[in-house]
């Protein structure tokens, strides 16, 4: 779940990303530069579904060639545990040789704030022979009030990610909402990227009521489509009994990302059960079809 919320918000805003978790090396005229995903079919017949999986490769290119491509390999950690620099060393080099550079940026995205190692060297008594490090975006270690106002939409949306005070919660989450609907104007990835702000908020019922009433009011003319049909789904939800708003809601989602909802998917969900439905909520994040959506094409 993790790895996909951050695969597209890298994907969706890969200059946004590049200037947040790699500021270092994203250099101020990025934006005139032409940024593609590498291509990921290469990834899985050279070097297989484990590595494949890992990771979001973006290739960095000036029209102009005042620089040579860059390649840029992002890659999220929930847990720092889990985390192995000797798979991502050796990742960059398998990658390095495929896309024929030594111009390989990595960067981690830490979601916790557990203990990994920062460096790799391999050597014996006299010479080191292999030195490996990375760009360590650690986001519990990120301060949120640094970037409340901030006009870089990963940023904003990762607000909830980084280290605030409990009594702040509300606030920290009504400030990623309107710097979601602030710096993007498409109804469609408001929508998309507000469970993606609800999810690594992960507020209670308590907390859902209190910003409802202390902040809702103030911000619905600015919140947009997409938060209107939010509480809509909720209202509906409280009103007409939980699995009904939630199918209500889904069917909004799918009228929104998809233009229309056939017969044959309003159908599906007024069959479904509560189970089904909220797996339907999760995917339609990740899918580009109807028929992926319900994992099976109709008739």
């Amino acid at each position: 779940m993790h790895d996909q919320n951050f695969k597209n918000l890298i994907l969706d805003y890969p200059v946004q990303a590049l200037q947040f978790f790699a500021a270092e090396e994203a250099h101020d005229d990025l934006q005139q530069a032409r940024i593609i995903p590498f291509r990921q079919e290469q990834l899985k017949e050279r070097l297989g579904d484990r590595f494949h999986e890992l990771d979001t490769p973006l290739l960095v290119e000036w029209p102009d060639g005042r620089r040579e491509v860059i390649l840029f390999l992002l890659e999220e950690e929930t847990e720092a545990r889990r985390f192995s620099i000797h798979r991502l060393a050796h990742y960059c080099l398998d990658l390095s040789e495929l896309a024929k550079t030594e111009r390989v940026v990595p960067v981690v995205i830490f979601l916790d704030q557990g203990r990994h190692p920062y460096e790799l060297h391999l050597g014996g008594e006299r010479h080191t022979y292999l030195s490996f490090q990375y760009i360590s975006c650690e986001l519990k270690k990120r301060s949120a009030d640094d970037y409340r106002n901030s006009d870089n939409i990963v940023a904003r949306l990762n607000l909830p990610n980084m280290r605030y005070a409990e009594e702040q919660k509300l606030d920290i989450y009504h400030d990623a909402q309107l710097g979601l609907v602030q710096l993007e104007p498409d109804p469609k990835k408001q929508l998309k990227y507000i469970d993606f702000v609800d999810y690594y908020t992960d507020l209670t019922e308590d907390e859902i009521e209190t910003y409802r009433k202390d902040y809702l009011s103030e911000a619905e003319a600015r919140m947009g489509l997409a938060q209107i049909l939010r509480e809509e789904g909720r209202q509906e939800g409280r009103q007409e009994g939980e699995m009904q708003g939630e199918a209500q809601m889904l069917l909004k989602q799918i009228q929104l990302k998809f233009g229309g909802c056939p017969d044959w998917v309003e159908e599906k969900i007024n069959q479904a059960d509560k189970a089904q439905l909220d797996q339907w909520v999760e995917r339609i994040l990740f899918v580009d079809t109807l028929e992926k959506l319900f994992k099976a094409k109709h008739g």
